[in-house]
């Protein structure tokens, strides 16, 4: 057994277990501190990266995942995507450090059980893997707020992204037309679409929007 995983129950009580993966060992002990006190939780494994995560699942078959957004070989929903691919009833808590809507609709549409700010963790994780295990969706409310915002919005097409990534990379309409191999007006059409769905005053001001919802990373 490591400090990461919580020792077996002695009563009769019915246990979830938990993995929880995450490349932060401080997030790892605060997890497991925060469920050292449940009789009904129990942590089997824990994983540092997603490839770890999907073997230590296969292994252990959690009932609930904490899986970290950010992880340092592949994206939390990638890792999400490659567990649910093998085991469709996978329930799967993304964790995170931002709350962006982008985010948190790209995890909901590939299968996740719920989306916790880890800021928030100390007074909401025990409840929401209950929920979790339980059959149903947690959100939290900050998340929920910011995701009911911008539902029904428009969406980037996928040229659009390459434009706004290239424009916070600093570049300019000429360079972003030579990366793209496509005319300086069809770049600056682009970035007008771009700042309307965006509602954005300038290309500044689009990055940070984008940024700030998790559209693109940088």
């Amino acid at each position: 057994m490591t400090k990461y995983e919580t020792p077996m129950p002695t009563s009769d009580v019915e246990v979830i277990t938990v993995l929880v993966v995450d490349d932060h060992p401080l997030l790892r002990d605060g997890v497991a501190f925060a469920l050292s006190g449940e009789a009904d939780m129990r942590i089997v494994a824990h994983a540092a990266d997603g490839r770890s995560a999907i073997e230590a699942f296969r292994t252990h078959r959690p009932e609930v995942t904490l899986m970290d957004l950010q992880l340092p070989d592949m994206s939390g929903v990638d890792a999400m995507r490659a567990i649910r691919s093998e085991f469709a009833e996978a329930r799967i808590l993304i964790l995170t450090t931002y709350r962006g809507d982008a985010q948190v609709s790209h995890a909901l549409r590939h299968g996740a059980s719920g989306f916790l700010l880890k800021a928030s963790l100390r007074k909401e994780l025990r409840d929401a893997i209950r929920a979790v295990r339980a059959g149903r969706r947690v959100i939290d409310p900050d998340v929920a707020s910011d995701l009911a915002v911008h539902v029904g919005g428009d969406t980037l097409s996928e040229r659009e992204l390459q434009v706004l990534r290239t424009v916070a990379r600093g570049y300019a309409n000429k360079q972003i037309a030579s990366e793209l191999g496509v005319s300086e007006d069809t770049v600056k059409s682009h970035m007008k679409s771009i700042l309307s769905k965006l509602d954005a005053q300038d290309r500044t001001h689009a990055v940070v929007t984008a940024i700030k919802r998790g559209i693109i990373q940088i």
